[in-house]
């Protein structure tokens, strides 16, 4: 009975064995090029390179594995990963998740409209509100791969959205789940959200 139940799990690829897990000490080693844009401790002080500190392990590796095989194009990062192995950008995640991001501040003329859409979409228009797969305080759902938004620069926040709704970053699955709300965003849509996000703590 055990030979046929680890025989079904090594065909349906459900054993976390395979996956080796990030080491936030060795990833510590791998950052140096990364700290150029996003700082040392991955804070980044540039407001379009996004900030790395805190972020959850599963999306920065999958962010990693994208932008390496092409499926994200940075023109920043090209090359830069092309000789990193996957343990080794498993353990740039561990290190990065090991750190705490910094909090940023909310332009005050925008907070209500941004936080209207966080918390509760546009439901009229079909979309839904942000928390539901970033969570009520933006710190994500790490488990299932979606990212921390709190404390995230608004540009950068803001240049994501428009490429999400643009059709310039499609790497959101197949469910287009950001492309699909990102679409019903208008630019001041977009302003209001990024600038609350970037002051929500």
């Amino acid at each position: 009975m055990n030979k046929v139940l680890v025989s079904l799990l090594l065909t349906l690829g459900i054993t976390g064995f395979a996956h080796a897990a990030g080491n936030a000490e060795a990833g510590q080693g791998k950052v140096v090029v990364c700290g150029a844009c996003h700082a040392a401790d991955g804070n980044s002080a540039a407001p379009n390179f996004p900030k790395l500190a805190g972020q959850g392990e599963r999306y920065l590796l999958k962010q990693l594995k994208d932008i390496k095989s092409g499926a994200r194009p940075i023109v920043e990062m090209t090359g830069l990963l092309d000789n990193l192995s996957d343990q080794d950008m498993a353990d740039i995640a561990a290190f990065y998740v090991s750190q705490q991001m910094s909090v940023g501040a909310a332009d005050p003329k925008l907070v209500e409209a941004g936080q209207a859409l966080f918390r509760g979409g546009k439901l009229d228009e079909g979309m839904p509100a942000c928390i539901g797969c970033h969570a009520p305080d933006g710190s994500g759902l790490a488990a299932a791969g979606f990212p921390k938004l709190a404390g995230q620069h608004a540009t950068y926040v803001a240049k994501q959205l428009t490429d999400f709704r643009e059709g310039n970053r499609t790497n959101d699955g197949e469910s287009m789940i950001m492309r699909a709300i990102a679409a019903k965003l208008s630019n001041k849509d977009i302003e209001a959200l990024s600038s609350y996000i970037q002051g929500l703590h």
